[in-house]
């Protein structure tokens, strides 16, 4: 009895791996953000923010939220670092710049205030490429219009402007 349940339970499990490997896979092809492109995006970031004499940190993201490479220029705050990556998990999360979180709170919508880790302050942007948003740049360490110009010189790079 007990050899007949286990042949049945042999027989089932062949049969389920069987149909399993002739289904098609259906896997997405997608691109996200490479260590190389990370490097780039973070060059150009702080060439802009050294260019006017401020000190940064700047965070990038992939697709997943997983931090690609981060960089912390001299005589930035470290506050900074927490605060570029918070920005930047914004912008991916949410798929905009935090930029447009903050305006719609101080438009008088409080319900976004309530949604857990949203950091709605100028200076994170999405990365994206061919309509899809790839991973994102957070930076921290000047006025907020400050960070997001170093963000935009990031993205730039990354553009090829």
């Amino acid at each position: 009895m007990i050899m007949r349940n286990t042949l049945a339970i042999l027989l089932g499990m062949a049969l389920v791996g069987a149909a399993a490997s002739t289904a098609p896979a259906q896997l997405l092809e997608k691109k996200t953000v490479s260590l190389a492109a990370a490097k780039k995006m973070a060059a150009a970031a702080e060439a802009e923010a050294a260019k006017n004499n401020w000190s940064m940190v700047i965070s990038i993201f992939d697709d997943g939220g997983n931090l690609v490479d981060l960089e912390r220029m001299d005589g930035s705050q470290l506050a900074s670092i927490d605060i570029s990556q918070a920005k930047g998990r914004t912008a991916l999360a949410f798929k905009r710049p935090p930029k447009a979180l903050q305006d719609t709170l101080n438009q008088g919508n409080p319900a976004l205030s309530t949604l857990p880790r949203l950091t709605a302050v100028q200076g994170g942007l999405p990365i994206v490429v061919d309509g899809n948003v790839i991973g994102a740049i957070g930076v921290s360490g000047g006025a907020s219009a400050q960070d997001e110009q170093c963000a935009q010189a990031g993205l730039n790079a990354l553009a090829g402007k």
